[in-house]
């Protein structure tokens, strides 16, 4: 794909929530090995690759904003209901009047909107953190089983959004997503949470893994269930005490089936807060092993120091697309004709969740807003 003009991109998004989502696949923390990742709200079809680098074309940004755009979609409200008040009737001949209607006419039908409500909690700037433990819509996730069985999560998990698998040979996609952020320029991730295994506290022994994800297992690159872009995570479910450690000796399975691949040491965070990954800042993400472009599923667990209490759970998820909110309060996407179309697949019971990504400041931040996807 061609790359990105830089431009028009920062453009729209802004030079800040540019740097933002380079940052979050390419820092000296860490680099994203898998294959790049759609960004969500960019008119056009944009991805963000493994060295920060943007490709796909953008089709706004010649000479308007996203802010712009905020800005004109208000002007445009106010004209409206004078319009409407003053009984002034308008008319368009051979448009299409609604989204239902234009997602109808150009995918064949069958698209569904996932609302949302997520109250994050504090948290560090530079890091991400999860929001699968918190509500109200969806609720709260729950923590995953211990060690070794842990937990496959689906649709029909508590804290993940329900849907019904397509039906006839019909797959699911991700269209387009809508935030709104208390505070300006977050990023959320979405994905699919694949599986999560609490880990055991006070110990460094080694802990064996034996669950296993029932979702992007396949080992043939370019294949839909391919676990070549399935991500490791570390989440503090329960704040940790004062006391230095990392996550040593962990193993998993690459993306080509081989086993016994090791993760490289992960600093964890001492007094590390909940929900909070417990990574160093500027990641979302564990390393993996060089060459390796995903893990299949995790086989051990260890850390070097025996931490008294807190809550730890190894989270593997499969990212779906960025939800840049450049704006706060503010949703400057409305039309889903202007929006990006990256259909990216979503699997049957799939668990779909959000992390958000490097927190441009350490307020809580509140999010709302609705997602869209199409079955075809």
């Amino acid at each position: 794909m061609q790359h990105t003009n830089p431009g028009r991109l920062e453009r729209w998004l802004g030079a800040d929530k540019v740097a933002q989502l380079s940052a979050a696949m390419c820092n000296p923390a860490a680099r994203w090995p898998g294959r790049p990742i759609a960004v969500a709200g960019v008119p056009g079809r944009v991805f963000v690759s493994g060295d920060g680098d943007f490709i796909g074309a953008i089709d706004a940004g010649y000479e308007m904003s996203a802010l712009d755009r905020a800005d004109d979609i208000v002007k445009r409200a106010v004209r409206r209901e004078r319009a409407r008040m003053s009984r002034v009737k308008r008319s368009q001949r051979g448009a299409i009047g609604s989204l239902d209607a234009a997602l109808a006419a150009y995918f064949g039908g069958g698209n569904r909107t996932f609302n949302f409500n997520k109250a994050g909690t504090t948290g560090v700037v530079g890091s991400s953190n999860t929001l699968w433990y918190v509500g109200t819509a969806p609720a709260a996730g729950a923590a995953a089983a211990a060690a070794p069985g842990g937990t496959i999560p689906t649709d029909a998990s508590t804290g993940s959004f329900i849907f019904d698998n397509p039906s006839g040979g019909a797959t699911q996609h991700f269209v387009f997503g809508s935030p709104f952020s208390s505070v300006a320029a977050n990023t959320l991730l979405l994905y699919d949470r694949l599986f999560s295994v609490t880990k055991t506290m006070a110990s460094t022994a080694t802990e064996a893994v034996t669950g296993v994800p029932t979702r992007y297992q396949s080992t043939t690159p370019g294949d839909h269930n391919y676990s070549g872009n399935n991500f490791l995570m570390i989440e503090c479910r329960t704040a940790l005490p004062a006391t230095a450690h990392n996550w040593t000796t962990c193993t998993y399975t690459d993306q080509d089936g081989n086993t016994g691949a090791t993760l490289p040491s992960v600093t964890g965070n001492s007094s590390n807060i909940v929900n909070r990954l417990d990574q160093p800042a500027g990641t979302w993400f564990a390393p993996l092993a060089s060459g390796d472009t995903g893990i299949k599923n995790l086989t051990q667990m260890q850390c070097s120091a025996s931490v008294a209490s807190g809550a730890i759970d190894f989270t593997i998820g499969h990212a779906i697309a960025f939800m840049p909110c450049g704006i706060a309060n503010f949703c400057c996407e409305k039309d889903g004709l202007t929006t990006s179309f990256n259909l990216e697949r979503i699997q049957d019971d799939a668990c779909l969740a959000f992390l958000e990504i490097l927190k441009p400041v350490t307020t809580a931040t509140t999010y709302n807003g609705q997602f869209t996807t199409i079955r075809g």
